[in-house]
């Protein structure tokens, strides 16, 4: 039964992986993606590998207390210790995705917490998304960084310079949640510009499309 499980998730993760990378949300090789099996094991996506190509047998399965790997024929992301805190943190939490999109990313750069607007944002993601300090990727200084902030009242946490991790209970919803969290961060920059003095010497015009290009 565990192995047709195994290989169900492995197919859903192969669609929802090119969904999001058409969306532009995992880039080349960049982001991440995992989803826990059960109490004890976890899927994740493997390191340095195009998502247009990956197949099954690519996907890595992990114990989610060590991280030791019991199947797949390529080494796991780097990021697999995030997914996994998650998941021993939030138990309810099914599914952890890391990504590299453009406007959560750009927020990540101030060192802020975002706060979520949308009744349907604050509904399946909460009230705000928690800034992590900053620490080199993949390694245990920002597993324990990211560790240190997991609560339950947010699924949703910005990597400071880095980029998004954001839990859901389900793949379409995680989608749906990292799109949530794109046009809450375009908003988000947008209040800042419009409120920022410091930006009275920047020409109008450029203001103007800067803020118009945040609007779409």
């Amino acid at each position: 039964m565990k192995d047709a499980k195994i290989e169900t998730v492995k197919k859903s993760m192969l669609a929802a992986c090119i969904k999001l990378a058409d969306l532009g949300f995992l880039a080349g090789v960049g982001g991440n993606l995992a989803v826990r099996i059960d109490s004890e094991l976890m899927a994740v996506t493997p390191s340095a590998t195009d998502y247009y190509t990956m197949k099954p047998e690519d996907l890595c399965i992990l114990q989610i207390k060590d991280l030791k790997m019991v199947g797949g024929t390529k080494q796991p992301t780097t990021e697999s210790g995030l997914h996994a805190s998650f998941f021993r943190l939030r138990p309810e939490i099914e599914v952890s995705l890391h990504t590299h999109q453009p406007l959560a990313s750009a927020v990540s750069l101030l060192g802020l917490d975002m706060d979520i607007e949308s009744s349907e944002g604050k509904k399946n993601i909460g009230p705000f998304i928690r800034i992590v300090s900053y620490a080199p990727s993949g390694t245990s200084f920002l597993v324990r960084a990211f560790r240190n902030r997991i609560i339950k009242e947010t699924n949703g946490y910005l990597l400071r310079n880095h980029g998004l991790v954001c839990g859901a209970f389900t793949l379409d919803q995680a989608i749906a949640n990292v799109k949530l969290v794109e046009k809450e961060a375009a908003r988000f920059l947008r209040n800042r510009i419009e409120k920022n003095t410091n930006l009275t010497s920047m020409p109008n015009e450029m203001k103007e499309q800067l803020l118009s290009a945040l609007s779409h």
